[in-house]
This record gives structure tokens, sequence and C-alpha cells, in this order.
């Protein structure tokens, strides 16, 4: 054999071995993509659960609770969470909870209500406020208590429990707030049930921002109700407020 033809005899050879190793990688290359595809869904899929469990957790507590006023049964206490007010007066969906409240009352399925709003600067004081609309309602002074450090849903639940000693209540709130009113309830050791104020009619733009709300402030509540079950921002001394009122 010649040189020259030596040399060709070489180069394809070369050829050859490039060429099969070039059609190895364009094999793997669909593998490699489709492995981190595979892993990609994996991941997402996992937060997809992740930030699922808390909602799932809030909905599965609470909704064998979630009742109407005519459905609920009696209790000692109805704990009504705050809802802002403005000019010294209730808002218009804490206004729809007092509401519930006073009727709750009426109609003999709670004995005492136990407002829980936040007092926290001298100019802001949901609970007098509160107090003073069911007072119109033509519940009696003696049947409301006041907790004027109820700054948000689980310290108003932990503060009724630990402070007041309530062990059964009726939680009072809008609809959309129920599940994790009552969850959190629950949560801090209440018998818990729950009436909700439906505001779908009157207010359905703000009753939509709620609910959307409410999926986001679910990873919260499990936070503070499953797995820290963390101390109120105020505790203090016990408060004999709610057993007074049950006995008069």
């Amino acid at each position: 054999m010649t040189a020259r033809g030596s040399g060709r005899a070489r180069l394809r050879r070369v050829l050859g071995t490039a060429g099969r190793a070039g059609v190895g990688l364009a094999r793997d290359v669909p593998l490699v993509a489709l492995r981190r595809w595979k892993l990609t869904l994996g991941v997402v899929g996992l937060l997809g659960l992740l930030a699922a469990a808390p909602w799932a957790w809030v909905q599965a507590t609470s909704a064998p609770y979630r009742l109407t006023a005519a459905e609920v049964p009696e209790t000692p206490v109805a704990l009504v969470l705050g809802a802002g007010i403005r000019d010294g007066r209730p808002t218009p969906f804490l206004a729809g909870r007092l509401d519930v409240a006073a009727d709750l009352y009426h109609r003999g399925k709670v004995k005492v209500l136990l407002v829980s709003g936040d007092n926290s600067r001298p100019d802001y004081d949901e609970p007098t406020a509160m107090r003073n609309y069911l007072l119109r309602q033509g519940v009696p002074d003696s049947a409301i208590v006041s907790d004027y450090a109820g700054l948000d849903t689980w310290d108003s639940c932990a503060r009724a429990n630990r402070i007041f000693g309530v062990t059964s209540a009726t939680v009072v709130t809008q609809r959309f707030h129920l599940p994790r009113a009552v969850a959190l309830c629950r949560a801090a050791g209440i018998e818990a049930y729950g009436v909700g104020h439906d505001t779908w009619g009157a207010r359905t733009s703000t009753t939509l921002y709620g609910y959307f709300r409410e999926s986001v402030a679910s990873v919260k509540a499990f936070w503070d109700g499953a797995v820290t079950k963390r101390d109120p921002r105020f505790l203090g001394p016990q408060e004999s407020g709610v057993t007074r009122a049950l006995e008069s």
C-alpha cells in the first residue's frame, strides 16, 4: 500500500470513529433533556404540594365545624373577631360580624360575646366600638367581654383560651375568613364552631379579594397553628370576665 493509500485509510477510520461518536452524542442529548425536564417537573410538583399544604390544612381542619346560625350547636361564648373601625365606628365588615353575633345571642345559641380586637394605641379601640354597637343591637352590657389585644386571628384565639379560659366557642367572622379562624381556634385548644357573615351580594369585589388573601394567609396560619403554636404578642394575667359573665 502506498503512503497516500495508507493516509486515506487512516482518515476513513478517524472519520468513522467521529461519526459513531456523533451519533451516540446525538442520541444522548434527548435523554439528558428528558431527565432535566422530569427533574424540573418533580421540583415544581413538590413546591406545589408544599404551597397547597397550608390551605388544605385550614380547609380540612375547619370543614365540619362551619355552620349557619340555625345549625350551630349552643356554646357558652361567641368569639367575635375585629375587622377595623373608622371614626370610632365599626367598618361594614365588622358591623356584619356583630350583627351575626347579636343574632346568635338573641337565638339563645351563646350566652357571652367576647369581642376581640386591636387597642394597641390610645386613638384606636376596636373592642369598645364593638361593645357600643352590640349595645345598640339589644345585647346587655353584662353579656359582653372585651379583649383589647386581639391583634390577629391567632392572637385572638390563643388569648381566648389562655387568658379568658374559653374552651368552647362559636367564632364569628366573614365567611371567607371562617375556615382559617375556626382552624386556628381549634389549634389553640378551643372546641370551636364558626358562623360567617355573607358578603357576596353587597361587596363582591372585596369578597373576591378576601378569598384570594385567605389562600396566602393560610401559610402563616399553618405556621402559627400547626407548627409553632407561638405565644400571642401580649399574654398578661388571666382574665375572669368570661367566667363572671357566664355566672351572672
